[in-house]
């Protein structure tokens, strides 16, 4: 009989990266363009996700964590976006001033949190963002934002390159449909980092603060 895809991995793709001690929030591109309806970047998906991390900000600020926000912003040219935003066109709208571009106002970030402007799908890739957590002594990068496939797959692969220990809560990430997200979880949780549900991240994150 064929091997199912977790037989397959176990034993060699099925390891534990676990928590440090120093963790840190990073919400990526939780952005309007993915939550208005009309949108060519709208996903269902994506809105269920930013529900799903509004407990998670709650329970990172009740304890002191401290939380990164990436979006993308562009030239109104497009240099800066290079052969991304030929692949995907839709970026393209994504500039200062569009309200599209805006973190969605359930999760806006605080005067106290940091936001980082990228132009890849990686929050590493080209931008201050590994330089300031471990300037900060963060061990612990806590992943949340969309997509799963994309920003969310590309920052944990960077993250672990990075020497950070990838934690993505699965409820608080996601995509446009549920097989590439379900499926992209998987190998993120195979190679990269460790999936967790959400309520074993909230509880790490309690027990830093008790700590």
């Amino acid at each position: 009989m064929a091997q199912s895809t977790e037989e397959n991995y176990r034993g060699v793709f099925d390891g534990e990266v676990g928590f440090g001690t120093r963790p840190a929030i990073v919400v990526i591109d939780f952005v309007r363009a993915y939550t208005v309806q009309g949108s060519p970047l709208y996903a269902e998906g994506v809105v269920q996700a930013i529900a799903n991390t509004v407990p998670l900000l709650s329970a990172a600020r009740a304890s002191g964590i401290p939380i990164i926000y990436t979006k993308v912003s562009f030239h109104p040219s497009g240099l800066d976006g290079g052969l991304f935003v030929r692949k995907v066109p839709s970026l393209r709208k994504l500039v200062e001033g569009e309200p599209l571009a805006e973190v969605d106002p359930l999760v806006a970030p605080q005067p106290e949190d940091l936001v980082i402007i990228k132009n890849y799908a990686s929050a590493f890739f080209g931008t201050s963002l590994a330089t300031t957590l471990h300037a900060m002594g963060v061990d612990t990068v806590i992943l949340t934002g969309c997509s799963t496939s994309g920003c969310i797959r590309a920052s944990s692969i960077d993250g672990i390159q990075h020497g950070f220990r990838v934690v993505v809560p699965e409820e608080c990430v996601g995509d446009r449909t549920p097989e590439v997200h379900r499926a992209n979880l998987f190998d993120i949780n195979a190679k990269y980092g460790d999936v967790l549900p959400r309520e074993t991240v909230v509880r790490f994150l309690t027990s830093v603060a008790g700590s």
